[in-house]
């Protein structure tokens, strides 16, 4: 304990004297602080962002909502579909390599598709947050169905235990750890979905506020959508690691 609380102290020391050098190297003109913002700066958009003429709480909000919904729907039901193989596994192969080459295509290529197929509104970034985040979470239940401890699994069926029961009693409780394990990692690929659709069609949005604000070199504003996306994707992971806590008892401490 004593030692995480030492590597933090440290780490924020640093993260303040990078800081403190970075706005001295902008205000004394040893770098180009148009071309690459400074602390200061940052700071001036992130006042205006809060003001009642700025939009970063209503952007932040959308931004949020978008990567929440499409990280639950499209991470429960790629984990649900997943798991679900482990009643056939000769179709699980099949549709894991199907998983595979989905998430390999770019989302961002995606994207104008599910733009024009549900319109520039919060549905279509939804989808792609969603999208975004499906085949990883299918890939990795199908992975945590096989990965079973072989010896618990013949275990019950040395006490001619059925599928379902097996499924219910072993599958799923095995898997949990996995599950929430699935939804850190596609936290970020959901906050990607969003923003990406944003980037492309939207009005609202930290993905829209920053694809404006780079095209008016605006790097303050930039940089600030980037720390605001980063502090969302630290609060979620955070939220859904208090969850596992609660859930998964054994990993308290």
């Amino acid at each position: 304990m004593k030692y995480i609380k030492s590597t933090s102290m440290i780490v924020t020391v640093i993260l303040l004297v990078l800081i403190l050098l970075w706005q001295m190297a902008a205000q004394f003109q040893w770098i180009n602080g148009q071309l690459l913002g400074s602390p200061l700066g940052i700071y001036k958009s992130a006042v205006f962002g809060f003001s009642e003429q700025g939009t970063l709480i209503e952007d932040t909000w959308v931004t949020l909502v978008e990567t929440v919904i499409g990280l639950v729907v499209g991470s429960s039901l790629g984990i649900l579909m997943g798991l679900m193989l482990w009643f056939y596994p000769k179709v699980s192969d099949v549709a894991e390599q199907f998983s595979i080459l989905l998430n390999s295509v770019p989302k961002i290529a995606l994207g104008p598709l599910i733009i024009i197929w549900f319109g520039s509104g919060m549905s279509s970034k939804i989808w792609l947050a969603g999208i975004s985040t499906f085949a990883v979470a299918m890939i990795s239940a199908c992975a945590a169905a096989r990965e079973v401890d072989s010896d618990l699994l013949n275990l019950f069926k040395s006490y001619k235990a059925d599928s379902m029961k097996i499924f219910k009693k072993l599958i799923i409780p095995a898997s949990i750890p996995w599950i929430f394990s699935i939804f850190r990692i596609n936290i970020g690929f959901a906050l990607i979905g969003a923003v990406v659709g944003e980037f492309i069609a939207s009005q609202n949005g930290l993905g829209h506020s920053v694809f404006v604000a780079g095209s008016l070199f605006d790097l303050n504003t930039v940089w600030l959508g980037v720390i605001v996306l980063t502090l969302m994707a630290a609060i979620l992971t955070w939220v859904v690691q208090r969850i596992e806590k609660k859930v998964i008892l054994w990993k308290v401490k």
